[in-house]
């Protein structure tokens, strides 16, 4: 009886890791875009998840629509980001990573404390959708709906960005950039506006995670903080500007933290590092990662 009670708790988390590594793989696409192609360190990457679950929130409450609610989370990130690259952050491409490390660490904080007086910090529940409500039965496990749903989220937007990146002219100035922007510039390529817009895509991406996440954690002004260092661990298991990485990276993460939950919460955390330590020991570049992009 244990055995089989413990292995349909097994087969329950793992699915329960397939919904988390979704949200990661989306979350960290938004930072491997900023940091591997833009090659800047965005430690405000966490509260730009939060912005976009706030502004997704608020449609959500006042229309009671969770499909407007989306594209708001989106838009809202998207706007901010313009904002903050053009007033503060597109300074900073040239400088050391600690001085980027601090910049935005500040911004993060500024973000949050601006969160904070707007909406106080009284945590916000999220109701899951009329329409993902219910459970579906996988293989013998009922299972949310929401959870599926959050996977098809990710997915699509997963798409739509590799479409972006790798189908498209600008993905591809954006990419001949990033390895000699002085080139780029001398074709008359403004790489500057270029980059604008891959640093306010990588917000908006993460502002898409932080609305689709909300009805599973909540929505409160510091909930981006453990994302973010979860965000970096993604990066860091898949590889520094890898695509593939981050989604495969953001799987395994989730795998890793809901199957040691089933175990010991405590350590689920800890094994998370575990494995990033070991990544970097075997395959400093990451699991899908090209050398010297580290």
């Amino acid at each position: 009886m244990f055995l089989a009670v413990s292995l349909h708790l097994l087969e329950a988390q793992a699915l329960n890791g397939l919904a988390l590594g979704a949200i990661l793989a989306l979350a960290a696409l938004g930072l491997t875009i900023v940091f591997g192609l833009l090659g800047f360190v965005n430690f405000a990457h966490g509260s730009l998840f939060m912005v976009g679950a706030y502004g997704g929130w608020v449609v959500y409450t006042k229309t009671g629509n969770f499909f407007l609610a989306l594209p708001t989370a989106l838009i809202v990130a998207f706007i901010v980001g313009v904002i903050v690259e053009r007033i503060l952050i597109r300074m900073y491409y040239r400088r050391p990573p600690e001085d980027q490390i601090l910049v935005t660490y500040g911004l993060a904080i500024i973000l949050v404390e601006i969160s904070r007086a707007i909406f106080s910090s009284q945590t916000q529940l999220v109701s899951t959708p009329s329409w993902a409500s219910g459970t579906i039965d996988v293989a013998g496990i009922y299972f949310p709906q929401y959870r599926v749903a959050v996977m098809g989220i990710s997915a699509i937007a997963l798409i739509a960005v590799y479409l972006v990146m790798f189908k498209t002219r600008i993905g591809l100035i954006v990419r001949a950039g990033i390895d000699d922007a002085v080139i780029v510039n001398i074709l008359g390529i403004n790489v500057n506006r270029t980059f604008l817009l891959v640093f306010a895509l990588g917000a908006a991406i993460a502002g898409l995670a932080g609305i689709a996440d909300a009805p599973l954690i909540a929505v409160n002004p510091d909930m981006g903080n453990d994302l973010l260092v979860q965000c970096f661990v993604v990066v860091v298991l898949g590889g520094v500007g890898s695509f593939f990485g981050a989604v495969l990276g953001g799987l395994v993460a989730g795998e890793i933290v809901s199957l040691t939950t089933a175990f010991n919460p405590d350590l689920s955390s800890v094994m998370l590092y575990v494995a990033m330590a070991v990544v970097l020991i075997v395959r400093p570049q990451g699991l899908l990662g090209v050398e010297g992009r580290t």
